[in-house]
């Protein structure tokens, strides 16, 4: 068995159980490609298992703390049958769950997504890698599914030294798939859509959207990034829920929806009529989400509900002043159009940005504006997207729910 060594004192963060070790900590050793190997201390202690990732930053992956585990396609088997159970402790009002979510499922760098009969899986680091046919045989075997669809085409493959690969891994057949979500159903494409097809982090976010779009008297909703319109859907349900409470038919209010992909916003509107929604209730722009906030503020537009759910834009903390910067340009422009008692839901999923940061910006955001405002609810990933405990960095989407507060 190949060793890795660490320097003085580099072993902290592996005794409480941190899964990464990164290349300057590295004091000699090595294996290859995803091989497992012996971490040790300075002074020959064990510290764990891990997969050599010869190219990275983060030269090591960990496998396991226990040093009589031995990593085989059992440990990986087991390891995939703990993490689908216990997406089974939850009420997830979805065909499209997340099975596996990385490091906070003890299978580092392999994401795995369920759409129906449709698995999604990326391997994203050498070890993942190299178990991938061991990973798909069992997938199957422990969801009783055919169809494993392979989507290893994000940038960190590169950084693992790894090439962008996408197709059927097992199985075949089409790759659009219908979700059925909450109350509405959103059209999908595994083989083309961002991350595995969608966004499932999301899901109980748009529901909060929902049931404030339900509540409230909402006639003029933008919502920005918007995708294939996941957020759009929720508010026209919101409101064809509170007009038919009242008796005022099928829903009253409009929603505006930006993005600069031409096939997301076509895709929105097919979710739109999917749902039955009538498309005069929408206006699709195909734009700069920045450019048109100045312009609705130069025009005087106002709105009673606005979604920023902008693209990451800080994959890590070495990204995050200038991330602070486009973040808080944003959200400024956000307060500026609400109305008075208008709600503001802003997003960041960039793990370089953390909670508190990200509270800071948008309230830094809210000065500039001259817009008092309050924080009403904290918002992050569905139950199926876990956070480790000593994985902090697993925590990357992080929303709040802002509202202008109302003129007396």
């Amino acid at each position: 068995m190949k060793t890795l060594k660490l320097k003085p004192g580099k072993e902290k963060s592996l005794q409480r159980r941190h899964p990464w070790v990164f290349d300057g900590a590295v004091a000699k050793g090595g294996g290859d490609p995803g091989e497992t190997v012996r971490i040790e201390s300075a002074q020959g202690q064990f510290l764990a298992w891990g997969a050599v990732s010869p190219t990275s930053k983060i030269r090591a992956r960990v496998w396991s703390f226990d040093e009589q585990q031995r990593i085989d396609s059992s440990f990986i088997r087991a390891n995939l049958s703990v993490s689908i159970s216990a997406r089974g402790l939850f009420d997830i009002k979805s065909n499209g769950v997340r099975l596996v979510h990385g490091e906070s499922d003890g299978l580092p760098g392999l994401v795995v997504d369920r759409y129906g009969d449709t698995l999604v899986a990326q391997f994203l680091s050498c070890g993942t890698e190299r178990w991938k046919q061991v990973i798909a045989d069992a997938l199957l075997e422990l969801t009783g599914l055919t169809r494993l669809y392979e989507r290893s085409d994000a940038s960190v493959r590169e950084l693992e030294g790894l090439p962008k690969v996408s197709g059927w891994l097992r199985g075949g057949g089409d790759t659009a798939v219908v979700l059925q979500e909450h109350s509405w159903q959103l059209a999908l494409d595994v083989a083309e859509g961002h991350k595995t097809g969608f966004y499932l982090d999301q899901r109980d976010n748009r529901q909060a959207f929902f049931e404030a779009a339900r509540h409230g008297q909402w006639q003029q909703v933008l919502n920005c990034f918007c995708y294939t319109g996941g957020f759009t859907v929720a508010a026209l349900a919101g409101m064809r829920a509170r007009s038919t409470h009242s008796g005022m038919g099928n829903g009253a209010g409009h929603v505006t929806s930006i993005d600069s992909s031409g096939p997301a916003l076509a895709k929105g509107r097919a979710n739109v009529a999917l749902n039955g929604f009538d498309a005069s209730q929408t206006t699709w722009l195909d734009a700069d989400v920045n450019a048109s906030l100045r312009q609705f503020d130069r025009e005087g537009r106002k709105f009673d509900a606005i979604v920023l759910d902008p693209p990451k834009l800080a994959p890590t903390a070495a990204h995050a002043e200038r991330a602070a910067r486009a973040y808080k340009d944003l959200n400024r422009w956000g307060f500026k159009l609400l109305n008075p008692g208008g709600m503001l839901f802003t997003y960041s999923c960039s793990g370089g940005i953390g909670v508190e940061l990200f509270q800071k910006i948008v309230a830094s955001a809210a000065l500039e504006a001259g817009v008092d405002a309050f924080i009403t609810h904290r918002l992050g990933g569905a139950p199926d997207h876990p956070v480790g405990l000593p994985f902090p960095e697993g925590e990357y989407l992080k929303g709040l729910v802002v509202v202008a507060r109302p003129r007396a």
